[in-house]
């Protein structure tokens, strides 16, 4: 018997969701033929068969949400002995957590320490990964406390976060006037304390919606990827003043040379040349040109990348996925092509690794690929700007008080307005704009 185990796909990943199994008890699977489909916080991709033979066990249903390592089923391959069975999966380690926060104390005394926390067994709240431990130890947290909005009603960092927010506005004092004498002076007015973040929203504080009486429905489960495509969107609005500035540009060089290109390039290379490898190309050189909309905000830090990595959002069958070309700025139009074609394919046959959907520096969107003119896209966290390019569309132009039919497009450059103002952002669409507007780099 050979066991089939959760894999790790990357160093910082230490659980996945099986999605869904693509074999059932008894079927036989040859060896690297796709057995499983899982779900982590950076990708979802298929698991080949370890082994050759029959599926045996299905030791882990669809949905449920495991540590690394843990065996989620079993496949007879033959071998002469049944084997010892293998031993089940360590629990993890109960994080404590403190009771009740114990009252302020005289300013003069020393503060006591917090009263040992009551342990909550884990397998009462489904799998915890170590960064909500941490943050529930740092924070004196109860997680028995807290309702989980991840797969499963896993707790995840942001149900962390939005508990810590309530607690905090809860917490606050309301300052109450004390009444002015004749003989005691009125009181000085209290500091004004900075304003805080709105408190996120869980699953928990939203009523559920009843269908009207009568009303023909049809409930389905958001999937794995649509809940965290959720949680990312959402968590990129409350961390991030998006903004958006559009700019019309002038594609009709590009087009010219895409179009005396486009059949040469599939001959030879076997894909096809589009629009976005030059938008993409001309984004690489703004980005060197301006480094603060390649960095991202850390606290209060900024962190300018020496790399100019650029994830390409990928629409797929029910969700979208960001995987990132490295050092794009290095390669030319037809290396970025290439690069395009193949992580878009791998994206949609589920073959992408977890590192190459991480360490963008900045994204770009293509909703001009069905159709779309301009829209205002989301920043992908921790990022600080996101470019989105709309359809390239012939347009009658004036030009030196002429008349004219130009290829035309407009780019919406969404930005973090806490690190980027509307002057630079303005810059940087505006390099963008030049670069294509006077396009003379050969792509052969």
């Amino acid at each position: 018997m050979t066991d089939v185990l959760m894999p790790q796909m990357g160093e910082s990943i230490v659980e996945g969701t099986l999605t869904r199994w693509l074999k059932q008890p008894g079927d036989t699977v040859a060896r690297d033929e796709p057995l499983f489909e899982i779900s982590t916080d950076k990708v979802d991709t298929e698991i080949p068969s370890p082994a050759a033979g029959v599926l045996r066990e299905v030791l882990v249903e669809a949905g449920a949400t495991v540590q690394i390592n843990t065996v989620v089923g079993r496949i007879d391959d033959g071998a002469s002995g049944s084997g010892a069975p293998a031993p089940a999966a360590a629990k993890a380690e109960p994080a404590p957590v403190a009771a009740a926060p114990v009252a302020a104390p005289e300013p003069a005394a020393k503060a006591p320490e917090p009263a040992p926390a009551p342990v909550v067994a884990s397998e009462d709240l489904g799998p915890i990964s170590p960064l909500v431990r941490r943050m529930a130890r740092e924070n004196n947290l109860d997680l028995s406390a807290i309702p989980g909005t991840g797969a499963g009603g896993r707790i995840t960092k942001a149900d962390v976060e939005s508990y810590l927010a309530r607690g905090a506005q809860a917490s606050a004092p309301t300052p109450v006037a004390a009444p002015v004498t004749a003989t005691a002076p009125a009181p000085a007015p209290a500091p004004v304390a900075p304003l805080a973040a709105a408190p996120a929203l869980s699953s928990a504080d939203v009523a559920p919606v009843a269908p009207a009486e009568g009303a023909k429905v049809r409930v389905e489960s958001m999937s794995t990827m649509r809940q965290k495509i959720a949680e990312h969107m959402v968590l990129s609005k409350q961390t991030s003043a998006h903004v958006t500035t559009v700019h019309r540009v002038d594609m009709t060089k590009v087009a010219k040379m895409r179009n005396s290109r486009k059949n040469a390039v599939k001959e030879r290379y076997g894909f096809s040349l589009t629009f976005l490898p030059f938008i993409t190309r001309a984004a690489a050189e703004a980005l060197r040109a301006f480094p603060i909309v390649n960095a991202s905000i850390q606290g209060t830090n900024v962190l300018y990348h020496n790399e100019v990595n650029i994830g390409i959002a990928v629409a797929l069958e029910n969700g979208l996925i960001v995987p990132v070309i490295k050092n794009a700025d290095e390669k030319n139009v037809l290396g970025l092509q290439r690069s395009i074609a193949d992580l878009a394919n791998r994206a949609r046959s589920k073959q992408l690794k977890p590192d190459e959907v991480q360490g963008g520096t900045f994204s770009i969107t293509n909703f001009g690929s069905y159709g779309s003119l301009f829209a205002t896209p989301v920043i992908n966290q921790p990022q600080v700007a996101i470019l989105g390019v709309g359809a390239v569309e012939k347009q009658v132009v004036v030009i030196d008080d002429a008349i004219a039919i130009r290829d035309m497009a407009y780019l919406a450059l969404t930005f973090d307005h806490r690190l980027i103002d509307g002057a630079l952002a303005d810059q940087f669409c505006q390099r963008v704009k030049s670069v294509l507007e006077n396009w003379s780099e050969e792509v052969l």
